[in-house]
């Protein structure tokens, strides 16, 4: 057992180069992530959540690219194997993932990272049965452990040609029947009824709640050291939330996996969650523990989420949202201050300078990207309610005009 971290993420940015410009989708994210843990991200949509686990799993497609940042990944026999090939992407017992050729980051998805996403009808196959789906995956990270090098290879060789050839001999087919039974050993795992009828049903034929199902044993054929879980009870009512994250609680308590949960869902995050990062406008605004987080939340967007949840006791008080939307990613229209700002209650003049990420005090390992993290709201310099109303206003603070020119002064606020 160590205490060192099974993830390091480290100044991670992924941006999107599309016609209207430069997408900044992530921005300096750093992360680290024990063994066995469940780390929970939490956020709007449109905060960066799942182009972070995107990243982490080398799946970012065109136009988006990983563009900066290290994600060490910590498994001495991985580190052991690679040395001798890869030695820049070594470090002890960890291997930098963005330092790996793709085809052994390929390699590495559903043997050691596999990913629960967060709409399952889409994501299966609809012509091909559950079964023969998941049985495809357990053949192929099967095969990927038995030989790795050749399986990044075109999974061994195994081209249309085979392909078609299955269909004529039964003994070209790429799927074992040991695969397929233990396909079927793993929609029983998490709990779907009469298993061997249900695999050879169609996606079409489960349920939404039955699908999400048969996604997480997909996700589990290669028994992933690291399970990332998007948006995994999304479209579900909550009876079936409730069912699919007890799946997972006790698919983490059996096999001591790590799961990297996703979610805008606050309950999904206390009920799942060891410590939990905050994410805005891509980045992470706080961090910490869950009773850090919830109980002594430092960041005004903590506290406007939170604020934001109905309460079952004392439901007759108002609930209280997070005015405005999540700003523009667009590089050109991205200010250089704090992202928040401009749908912040306790802005102040300082806001107007970015925030770096500060330590609570006596509070250990629980941080904030606010000044509030360390001193308390002035009301003497808060700004304004209407001042980013005001387009002059918000040139000088932004450091860019409507026109897209940047301001005369180079974007400093004149008072």
């Amino acid at each position: 057992m160590t205490d060192e971290p099974l993830l390091k993420i480290s100044g991670l940015e992924t941006r999107f180069f599309t016609e209207e410009g430069q997408v900044n989708a992530v921005e300096s994210v750093d992360l680290e992530i024990a063994d066995g843990e469940v780390f929970g991200i939490v956020g709007e949509s449109g905060s960066g959540k799942s182009v972070t686990a995107l990243s982490l799993l080398g799946m970012v497609e065109s136009p988006g690219r990983v563009t900066a940042g290290e994600i060490w990944y910590r498994n001495a026999d991985l580190a052991a194997g690679i040395a001798g090939d890869v030695p820049d992407a070594v470090d002890g017992d960890y291997v930098n993932l963005q330092k790996l050729p793709d085809r052994v980051r390929r390699t590495l998805r559903g043997t050691h990272f596999s990913m629960v996403f967060q709409d399952p009808m889409s994501s299966f196959n609809p012509s091909l049965t559950v079964g023969e789906q998941i049985a495809e995956a357990v053949e192929a990270q099967q095969r990927a452990r038995a030989n790795p090098r050749s399986v990044a290879s075109r999974t061994q060789g195994y081209g249309l040609g085979k392909y078609l050839m299955s269909f004529v001999s039964s003994s070209r087919k790429y799927v074992t029947q040991e695969s397929r039974e233990r396909a079927v050993e793993l929609l029983e795992m998490v709990g779907i009824p009469d298993p061997v009828l249900r695999a050879e049903e169609h996606p079409h034929e489960y349920s939404g709640g039955m699908l999400q199902r048969a996604m997480v044993a997909q996700a589990l054929a290669g028994e992933p050291d690291v399970l990332i879980a998007d948006e995994p009870t999304t479209a579900l009512d909550v009876t079936i939330q409730a069912q699919v994250l007890d799946l997972l609680s006790r698919i983490q308590s059996e096999t001591g996996m790590t799961i990297l949960l996703i979610t805008h869902n606050l309950g999904v995050v206390a009920r799942m969650c060891d410590r939990v990062g905050v994410m805005y406008a891509g980045e992470v605004v706080e961090r910490g523990t869950l009773a850090d987080v919830f109980d002594s939340p430092v960041h005004p967007y903590t506290q406007g989420l939170l604020g934001s949840v109905p309460e079952i006791e004392g439901a007759s008080g108002r609930l209280q949202p997070i005015a405005g939307n999540v700003p523009s990613l667009l590089d050109h229209e991205m200010p250089d201050r704090c992202y928040f700002a401009e749908r912040c209650p306790k802005a102040m003049e300082a806001c107007l300078t970015k925030p770096a990420e500060l330590d609570v005090p006596d509070q250990p390992g629980h941080s904030a990207a606010c000044y509030l993290a360390t001193e308390p709201f002035d009301e003497a310099t808060a700004l304004p309610a209407d001042y980013f109303d005001d387009p002059g206003t918000a040139a000088r603070a932004t450091g860019v005009s409507e026109d897209g020119v940047p301001a005369g002064d180079g974007g400093e606020l004149n008072d």
